[in-house]
């Protein structure tokens, strides 16, 4: 049986190896990087609050959740669900920079290491979010697992040779200087604490706890079988992630554009690629109905799915 599917073939070459055995160690960079920025939200942001402070938090979080992480990096940059211009491409990318968890290539190939993972029949707990919270965040936001025979990962030369990409790969973490620059200028230091630090800490660690909870519990429409890790949808955090919770859909079907499949499944992400194809700047939008059919997916639940090709197997 194969259980890595084709929208992942197409961009990425994984060899097999052994994903179950490795160590945790802790990595400074991550590890100082987050905790940098959680000081200043915490402390910084509790000294110099401000009502226009907390609406530049929420707007630009908001912003790079939606156009650069769940649009950029994830449903074009990984998945390739939609096509658009280069340039735009290039823009939602560098949004999804902003969201402060690590550069285009370093994402890529970390998204691409853990799916491969997670669909072996075994892998390391730290591919699977098995662990305790505390230790899972621990795990997740300031250590890497560091696999014995760990597999390569060949990323396809139109992103890995790309200068666009490279450039912000090297520089993603400066990428938030201009940001900072312009914000202290306009609002002084509580617009840097409240539109640096706390976007950066909600992205960072928002991203660890929806990953958690989407790995252990949850509403399950799919199963994918012989996969050692299922995903779940988390239906309260809709909104907050722009349709990312919908990560049971997703492990079904990860070439999708669109992620809530389902009756009340709210997808931010999807209603703006709609809007986005209406005006003209993306097309060819994948759904399930649109991906070649999955032998290991077994469809579990009894719900009418909003799009043809959800019940596939």
């Amino acid at each position: 049986m194969d259980i890595f599917p084709q929208s992942l073939k197409n961009h990425r070459v994984q060899l097999g190896a052994d994903v179950e055995n490795g160590e945790v160690h802790w990595e400074p960079i991550r590890s100082l990087w987050f905790s940098a920025m959680a000081l200043g939200a915490l402390v910084g942001g509790a000294l110099t609050f401000s009502w226009s402070a907390f609406a530049l938090f929420v707007v630009t979080t908001a912003f790079v959740l939606l156009c650069g992480h769940s649009l950029g990096m994830h449903r074009k940059l990984i998945h390739e669900s939609f096509q658009c211009p280069k340039w735009l491409e290039y823009f939602l990318v560098y949004c999804g920079v902003l969201v402060g968890l690590c550069g285009p290539l370093g994402l890529l190939r970390t998204h691409d290491l853990r799916d491969y993972a997670q669909r072996q029949k075994a892998c390391h707990d730290f591919f699977g979010h098995r662990r305790a919270p505390l230790v899972d965040a621990w795990w997740q936001l300031h250590c890497e697992l560091r696999l014995r025979r760990p597999p390569e990962i060949l990323v396809e030369a139109r992103v890995a040779e790309d200068p666009v990409y490279r450039f912000l790969q090297k520089t993603w973490m400066l990428q938030q200087l201009p940001w900072a620059l312009l914000f202290f200028a306009i609002g002084g230091w509580g617009w840097v604490f409240w539109g640096v630090c706390a976007r950066v800490t909600a992205g960072v660690f928002g991203h660890w706890l929806i990953g958690h909870f989407a790995h252990r519990h949850g509403d399950q429409a799919h199963i994918v079988e012989g996969a050692s890790v299922q995903g779940y949808n988390v239906p309260f955090a809709a909104l907050l992630t722009m349709g990312e919770c919908w990560h049971n859909n997703h492990h079904a079907f990860p070439g999708s554009a669109r992620l809530g499949l389902y009756k009340g499944e709210w997808d931010p992400g999807w209603w703006m690629l709609l809007i986005l194809q209406r005006i003209g700047l993306v097309w060819d939008l994948k759904t399930p109905a649109d991906l070649p059919v999955r032998e290991e997916l077994r469809y579990v639940r009894a719900v009418p799915c909003v799009n043809a090709g959800c019940g596939q197997a």
